[in-house]
């Protein structure tokens, strides 16, 4: 996953699995929510204000997750616009390189107060800035 460097873990729980034994596909939105809180936890402060919500998901499910599976879910910002930003993911199972999904979301930046659209703070561009490119300068020697 070398174009991913921020991940997260977790295992397949009994309530996420559906009659068919795999798990409902909502619950995939559930783990990139849980992985997106835990990149920007790792990027930013815990003072510092920022907030923002989903504006657009495009998944692509690929195979089937099970009970007690260790998923992966892979995060990487794509692109931050004024007030958007672009995050790409990938759920893969442990030790494996093939995805069970892949996803596309659209962030968009909000006031804390109002919760109306805003541009996406600099000390927020400038930490993504300094966790993705810096990482891909480097991770391309």
């Amino acid at each position: 996953m070398v174009d991913y460097r921020f991940s997260h873990r977790l295992k397949v729980r009994y309530s996420e699995i559906d009659g068919q034994k795999i798990v409902f596909n909502s619950h995939y939105l559930t783990y990139i929510d849980v992985a997106v809180t835990e990149y920007f936890q790792q990027l930013l402060q815990h003072d510092e204000k920022f907030d923002f919500v989903l504006a657009k998901s495009t998944i692509e499910y690929k195979r089937s997750a099970y009970l007690h599976d260790w998923l992966t879910i892979w995060c990487r910002m794509e692109k931050v616009g004024t007030k958007s930003m672009t995050m790409n993911f990938m759920i893969t199972r442990e030790d494996e390189i093939e995805p069970v999904l892949l996803a596309e979301i659209i962030y968009v930046s909000v006031n804390l107060d109002t919760l109306s659209p805003c541009p996406v703070p600099d000390f927020v561009r400038e930490r993504i800035e300094q966790f993705e490119i810096d990482y891909q300068k480097n991770s391309s020697f």
